[in-house]
């Protein structure tokens, strides 16, 4: 796992590179097909970490692309085998390995029921890639580690420059993260020991944020209950205002990411209430920004949507510690593997 994470600025680095008119990840063909179907709507399937990438690319549909979207319930194509009309609608199927069961339904219906289907994942071989219309290869490479780092921020990435090339934009803002990545992963090693340390006997913790960050607080919370077996639940921040504030207290953490723009300005009256009710608050990103209790610090994003890869890195590399301190193997996680089929 610690191997993975730190090999994710050169997995950026690799995507980008690709991503152009030849390139062999496919975003591409994918994006000129999007254009051509010009759909009015976007569904998403994914599942565990892929469903957050989903969630993130849910807000860069409907920020950057104007289109509505949202999150497939995949049991209702499969346990109750609804048939939904899907003409004018496309659904991406977003999937490290392309092998679950549900997703791959998910995508035959699809297609039969009129959608445009494409699939992100980082098997180009895969059955889910072979039954969509078109697929985006992430170009992570083998990722050994159970719990997923590396596909999660190359998914990220992927659909960013998918967004971006349906947009008829080129990557150049994307092309600054590689190195970013870098100064991220050598420079939090201090804070995330310290946070790691204080951390080692919590039983409960609470992960949130708002806009794209909100994806973040979620993979952070799974990959603190999949390694270290912490107990953590993670809101946006609105909705941690309407009633789970109420479990927050000196003895149940708090990671707050604060991103650069809307969405950091958004989570301010969260962190005014955190500080009120005198919890233990980690943040998470705003360059420094004040607010109860101690920061990691993250270098300028060039835009805030692209701020979710930096932000994930030290929260990836605290799950690993939190882990190694309470005397587990992150490599080994109990009752996990690395596909998980679900019907």
């Amino acid at each position: 796992m610690a191997a993975e994470i730190a090999e994710q600025p050169a997995v950026w680095r690799r995507l980008l590179a690709a991503a152009g008119p030849a390139g062999e990840s496919g975003v591409d063909r994918a994006a000129a097909l999007v254009r051509a179907r010009a759909p009015r709507f976007v569904l998403f399937a994914a599942r565990g970490t892929s469903d957050h990438a989903a969630l993130y690319a849910k807000y860069l549909t409907e920020i950057r692309l104007g289109l509505p979207a949202g999150m497939v319930s995949p049991s209702t194509l499969t346990a109750y085998a609804a048939q939904p009309d899907l003409r004018d609608v496309l659904l991406v199927a977003v999937s490290q390995s392309g092998g679950s069961p549900d997703l791959l339904r998910c995508v035959e219906v699809a297609r039969d029921r009129g959608a445009l289907t494409l699939a992100v994942t980082n098997n180009p071989g895969s059955a889910l890639a072979d039954a969509a219309d078109a697929q985006v290869d992430v170009l992570a490479g083998p990722e050994r580690s159970v719990a997923a780092t590396k596909t999660y921020t190359a998914q990220l990435l992927a659909l960013y420059l998918l967004v971006s090339a349906v947009r008829g934009e080129d990557d150049a803002r994307a092309a600054a993260l590689p190195d970013l990545g870098d100064q991220v992963l050598d420079g939090c090693m201090d804070a995330v020991a310290a946070a790691a340390s204080g951390y080692r006997f919590a039983q409960r913790l609470v992960t949130t944020g708002r806009g794209y960050s909100y994806p973040t607080a979620r993979e952070a919370a799974l990959k603190l209950m999949e390694t270290a077996y912490v107990s953590a639940q993670a809101f946006s921040g609105a909705d941690l205002l309407h009633g789970p504030l109420a479990l927050v207290d000196p003895l149940v953490p708090v990671l707050a990411v604060v991103s650069p723009g809307a969405g950091g300005a958004a989570m301010a009256p969260v962190l005014e209430s955190l500080a009120a009710r005198h919890a233990d608050v980690l943040r998470i990103g705003g360059h420094g920004s004040p607010g109860p209790g101690p920061g990691i610090a993250l270098p300028q994003a060039p835009a805030e949507e692209l701020a979710s890869l930096l932000e994930i890195l030290p929260l990836q590399l605290l799950a690993h510690r939190v882990a190694v301190a309470r005397g587990g193997d992150p490599d080994t996680p109990r009752g996990l593997h690395k596909v998980t089929e679900t019907l």
